[in-house]
């Protein structure tokens, strides 16, 4: 069987031929991992994508006790079971998990790599598939994600960010320190709702990522704020979209900020969010900050950040806002993924219902 020659990520380019192993299946087993990462690499896969995939990986292995070499279907029913049954993972993240793993296989088991053929000379036997649609989940639904992540109401709203600006006033009048960091994270949700930012798109922005807008002069140098951190689509780098300021009170939360707060912090970096070590608020803080302030008010435990999002694109269909404009505010390539983020309430859709029953009965339509 073939060594995999000079192919990025083979067994050929990772491991010395014919050399002797101290811990032949632990370190085959880490050749193999890294000879993916720099196979993904080629691709031009996310960084973070590839790391939580090594760590899915090894937790697989840890789990079933065994190398790839030795895994088998089985052992794919029986995590799943165990992932769903007692530790209740969601359905996208155990299809994630699958997915990995169907790919990590397909990687050693393709003979142009040689992962096979140095398993099959060191130990005996070699990888084969073990994700088959017979024991993995199917992708039926465009959105596989908890029915637990909904747009807040604009009750559940304002009462989240009504107790995050009470919580900058209480803690400024005590005369504590964190005053900063709470009026931070305040700004931080208010800015990821009012222009329906993700996660990561909210945390990586810079001062240059805020722009004037020609056709709405009233909202100064916050006009418009371009998304250079957007989701990577297959592989691709993360895809850029200038998102519009469409609410007042969105623009003078944000200016607030910036005048008030942010020079206060006097960052050595061009960051939006700094901390008060002169780092930068990244992905894990968001949930971290936002899961205490939603514990704090009392707020379904299923809510997250990404809430906020779906709240921005729900708000701005009841109030009338073209959909074609808000799915190019939310950088969606299909309007039936802005129609999945969508959850109009009862009293809108009653609204709409009205409306074309009294122009029914009117004998307009």
């Amino acid at each position: 069987m073939a060594r995999g020659g000079d192919l990025t990520g083979s067994a050929g380019l990772h491991l010395v031929a014919g050399a002797a192993l101290l811990r032949p299946e632990e370190q085959l087993f880490e050749a193999m991992l890294e000879g993916w990462r720099c196979q993904q690499t080629s691709r031009y896969l996310n960084a973070v994508t590839i790391g939580q995939r090594q760590g899915q990986l090894r937790r697989f292995q840890r789990w079933t006790n065994e190398y790839p070499w030795r895994w088998m279907a089985a052992d794919v029913e029986e995590w799943t079971t165990a992932a769903i049954a007692e530790r209740n993972l969601a359905h996208s993240t155990v299809s994630h998990y699958h997915v990995t793993l169907r790919l990590f296989m397909d990687f050693v088991c393709d003979a142009r790599y040689g992962w096979a053929a140095e398993c099959e000379d060191r130990f005996g036997t070699h990888p084969t598939q073990i994700c088959h649609e017979w024991n993995t989940v199917a992708h039926l639904a465009e959105d596989e994600g908890r029915p637990g992540n909904r747009p807040l109401s604009r009750e559940e709203l304002q009462m989240l960010f009504d107790y995050a600006d009470e919580r900058v006033a209480r803690v400024r009048a005590s005369g504590r320190k964190g005053w900063l960091a709470a009026f931070r994270d305040a700004a931080l949700f208010k800015v990821a709702y009012g222009w329906g930012l993700r996660r990561q798109e909210v945390a990586m922005l810079e001062r240059c990522d805020l722009g004037r807008n020609p056709k709405a002069p009233e909202f100064g140098d916050v006009g418009a704020i371009t998304v250079r951190w957007g989701k990577a689509s297959r592989g691709g780098p993360p895809r850029r979209r200038r998102v519009l300021t469409v609410w007042p009170w969105a623009a003078a939360v944000l200016e607030q900020y910036l005048e008030e707060v942010l020079p206060v912090y006097g960052a050595t970096h061009d960051g939006l969010w700094p901390t008060e070590r002169g780092g930068r608020v990244d992905g894990t803080n968001v949930d971290l900050t936002f899961a205490r302030l939603r514990d704090e008010v009392g707020l379904p435990k299923e809510l997250g950040p990404h809430c906020l999002r779906h709240s921005y694109v729900t708000h701005l269909l009841e109030d009338g806002w073209d959909p074609l404009f808000v799915q190019q505010q939310v950088g969606h390539t299909w309007a039936t993924t802005t129609a999945i983020y969508s959850g109009l309430s009862s009293d809108y859709k009653n609204q709409m219902l009205r409306q074309k029953l009294d122009k029914m009965l009117a004998g307009e339509g």
